[in-house]
């Protein structure tokens, strides 16, 4: 299509307030969906450029193509065999079929296929105008964004996350007229809600970024506004002598409150600093949304930075404003941390009973002490000493007292922290401390592991207790359903054991942690730590981003230790890369068939196998292949024995040469059964070597 015949979209639909912590999903969704949707209404286009703040979801679609083309459309009916009886009347299948074609059989076509001839009906659709079906569009895009609960607002029936006020819908200099969400669309948007709040005329989609930034003191991009929030902050923190504390939830969320950002500083007494770094950072950025400063040496400074929506002309009222509303907020902190000390970490833990984890499971207390339980046999197979291993078993006992604690009451996700300060205050070992605050690392995808050894026993006996459990009563993930964040639980799993180079085996851990529930459980005991390693183990194929095919080859053969599975699927990589992998791997299939098929036709053969006995064999190329396995077999046994699966894997590609001159050359079916049983015993060998990494035969080529 020609250049001229292209137009750039503008869809701005303008609200209250947007959710702050949807805004940046809603903007990227409802972008794919009117990319995607026009795509499928033959209108592709070249880009999507989205645009988000707190009163808007807007995007520009550029290249639009003006009209959709004519197209011929044919529907196929029933055979005319069957559409027509002995005297040539219409049956009734031409005739529901006419009739849902809106037409008369008679002005039904025919269509002849080598299968015979058919009913069909053609139509000639002619060319739309885009402006028909954009409103379509993107109609269809607001109703799939991830909402989780729509509002209706005045007395229509429309629904969205929030009231919709206004539309605008330009394609190139023109209006698309439609009413969406039950407003008219128009050329009109609005700028800032107080710096310019009448309307903005549009001549066109190019138009809209600047004239939102002037006259409309809008900055319309999240990208672009976030970047400036980010450059804004680091600005004054250094004006203030140190340098801004960043988090990415924290800027987004900041990003989607304002549209025109203004850095602010502020300060609070210096005796506040006396509290815990973490209490200081949830009490501005958790309460306030503002940015704590530190120092060159990471100590936290009595100054923070807010983002304004508002270029004030009297900034020091805005300045004391924030200062004023942030100094009862890190009172009541320090209220809840004095109190909370009044008694030490230990005493808290009698009021776990009255703490539910889950109804059929019990309470956290019984949680607790399952997990510590739990935690000797994890230290057990990661190989911890007694004095490690016992700091992880107090850790357990300790780390979900906080719970019950004011400060966590007031900031769950200072669950861990706190406990951890109030077990240094209470005089308990580091050691300890740190186990109890490393619990529930990782907390979400490209989180830190747990640095200590008793820290990661403990995150990994936390999280095999409660999928084990969830599961026991039959509360699994189901689709895309996961109350408990269970797959997250046990990526935190597989990532603990594979990063810290843990290599112990699942599935006996898990063993034990369905064991610590006793009689709780509604399943049995060996075939819930089977479905739960199954589970957990199939976090590994995403994770590890292992191709699918070499990630079944490995799974075939079921290695219970995640470490060692990984490994496996790393020695599967290496060696399919090499230039004998594709003939070996087909060689692998064939000598499965083959042993499949006698096994199907005498299911005790497997039993009866013999060694390989060089005196029966008839052709050189069965002795060849029989001496090579003679000679590569010790090194690979040994490379398996230490875990070296890599270099068992190139050793075994040096079969390929005498394993395909054995096909070529050796009929194994032969008619004499001592001979056809040898040869089947020498498959089985070479076979057996490469199981014992992975089942290689699963690799496509």
């Amino acid at each position: 299509m020609a250049e001229s015949d292209r137009r750039d979209l503008l869809a701005e639909i303008g609200t209250e307030e947007l959710p702050p912590q949807s805004l940046r999903g809603l903007s990227e969704a409802f972008a794919c969906e009117v990319r995607e949707g026009l795509a499928k209404a033959g209108l592709a286009c070249r880009e999507v450029e989205p645009f988000a703040t707190p009163r808007r979801l807007a995007l520009i679609a550029r290249g639009v193509p003006s009209t959709v083309p004519g197209r011929a459309r044919e529907r196929r009916g029933p055979a005319v065999a069957a559409a027509f009886d002995p005297a040539g009347e219409p049956t009734r299948a031409a005739l529901g079929f006419a009739r849902s074609c809106g037409v008369d059989v008679a002005a039904l076509g025919r269509i002849e296929t080598p299968k015979g001839a058919w009913l069909v009906h053609r139509v000639e659709e002619p060319p739309r105008p885009a402006a028909d079906l954009v409103p379509g569009v993107v109609e269809a895009a607001l109703a799939r964004l991830p909402v989780a609960r729509r509002m209706r607002w005045g007395d229509g029936d429309a629904e969205f996350v929030r009231p919709v006020h206004w539309l605008v819908l330009l394609l190139g200099e023109e209006v698309v007229e439609a009413t969406v969400l039950g407003i008219r669309s128009g050329r009109e948007t609005r700028g800032h809600r107080f710096h310019h709040p009448e309307p903005i005329a549009l001549a066109n989609p190019g138009e809209y970024r600047d004239k939102l930034r002037r006259p409309g003191r809008v900055v319309a991009s999240f990208a672009e506004r976030r970047g400036l929030v980010d450059r804004l902050v680091a600005q004054t923190a250094a004006e203030l002598g140190g340098r801004a504390v960043l988090d990415d939830g924290l800027l987004d969320e900041v990003t989607a409150l304002v549209e025109w950002p203004v850095a602010v500083a502020g300060r609070f007494e210096a005796r506040f600093l006396d509290l815990p770094r973490g209490v200081i950072a949830a009490t501005l950025q958790g309460h306030q949304r503002y940015f704590p400063v530190e120092d060159e040496h990471g100590r936290l400074r009595s100054s923070f930075i807010t983002i304004s929506n508002i270029e004030s002309r009297r900034p020091d009222a805005v300045r004391a404003g924030n200062e004023r509303v942030v100094r009862p907020r890190l009172e009541d902190a320090a209220f809840f941390v004095r109190s909370d000390l009044e008694k030490p970490l230990p005493a808290w833990r009698p009021a776990l009973e009255g703490v539910v984890f889950q109804e059929k499971l019990g309470s956290m207390a019984a949680k607790s002490d399952r997990v510590a339980a739990l935690v000797r046999h994890v230290g057990r197979a990661a190989g911890l000493d007694a004095e490690r291993t016992g700091a992880a078993v107090r850790a357990a006992e300790l780390y979900k007292c906080d719970l019950v604690t004011a400060m966590v009451g007031e900031f769950p996700d200072l669950q861990g922290y706190m406990g951890a300060c109030y077990a240094r205050a209470a005089g308990e070992p580091e050691a300890v401390a740190g186990a109890i605050e490393e619990a529930y690392l990782p907390r979400f995808a490209g989180d830190a592991i747990p640095r200590s050894a008793a820290g990661r026993v403990l995150a990994i006996a936390e999280r095999l207790d409660t999928v084990a459990g969830i599961f026991g009563i039959g509360l699994g993930p189901t689709g895309d359903r996961d109350p408990f964040a269970l797959r997250r639980s046990a990526l935190g799993v597989l990532r603990i054991l594979v990063e810290a180079e843990i290599d112990a085996d699942l599935e006996d851990l898990l063993r034990h942690a369905v064991a610590g529930y006793g009689d709780t459980l509604d399943a049995g005991a060996d075939r819930l730590a089977a479905e739960v390693f199954e589970f957990v183990v199939e976090r590994l194929r995403g994770w590890s981003q292992a191709p699918p095919d070499v990630f079944a080859a490995v799974h075939a053969r079921r290695p219970v230790r995640p470490l060692d599975f990984v490994r496996r699927m790393k020695a599967v990589e290496s060696f399919r890369a090499l230039p004998e992998a594709a003939s070996l791997a087909a060689a692998n299939k064939r000598i499965a068939n083959i042993l499949r098929q006698v096994a199907e036709l005498d299911p005790d053969a497997q039993g009866r196998r013999a060694d390989v006995d060089p005196g029966l064999f008839a052709e050189p190329a069965e002795g060849g292949l029989a001496a090579r396995v003679d000679e590569v077999a010790p090194g690979v046994e040994a490379r398996l024995a230490r875990g070296d699966y890599a270099g068992a894997m190139s050793t075994l590609a040096g079969l390929r040469e005498s394993v395909d001159s054995f096909f070529d050359e050796v009929q194994v079916m032969t008619d004499d059964a001592a001979v056809r049983a040898n040869r089947l015993a020498l498959l089985a060998r070479i076979g057996g070597l490469f199981l014992e990494t992975a089942d290689i035969s699963r690799l496509q080529a």
